[in-house]
């Protein structure tokens, strides 16, 4: 299914910048220690200002997962019925990411099974990310 490529803003360019170089990072208070995505102006816990951005393991688990059978986007119709999968992150569980986790036969998706991160280039230089199967 062909990618969108992201357009960052201010708030979201070091997160695109990280994926850019292979790696996934999420937002980290200083002030409390929460790590949250999707980047925000102020920690949704305390709502401090200041953060910086923490790597993660780029691991997770699958903790749902549907499969779209009609889509009204031309660009996803030649590759239906295809899964949609909603991932939590090992290093925050309130932190969820969506997958595609291609693959996978569709409606054959395994809930709570272990992932970690993968890059694909969407354009010259341009990466985005998606989480796999960990084998084994």
């Amino acid at each position: 299914m062909p990618k969108l490529v992201p357009v960052p803003d201010d708030l979201s360019q070091p997160f695109w910048d990280a994926v850019n170089e292979r790696r996934l990072v999420v937002q980290h208070c200083k002030a409390c220690g929460t790590l949250q995505y999707p980047p925000r102006a102020k920690c949704q816990d305390c709502q401090s200002e200041d953060y910086d951005w923490q790597q993660t393991s780029g691991k997770g688990h699958i903790l749902s997962a549907a499969t779209l059978m009609d889509s009204h986007l031309a660009t996803m119709a030649q590759d239906q019925p295809h899964n949609i999968a909603l991932v939590t992150l090992d290093d925050e569980p309130r932190i969820n990411f969506f997958a595609n986790l291609t693959g996978l036969k569709p409606e054959e998706v395994p809930i709570g099974a272990a992932v970690e991160v993968t890059f694909e280039e969407v354009a010259p230089g341009r990466l985005v990310h998606d989480w796999k199967l960990i084998e084994g």
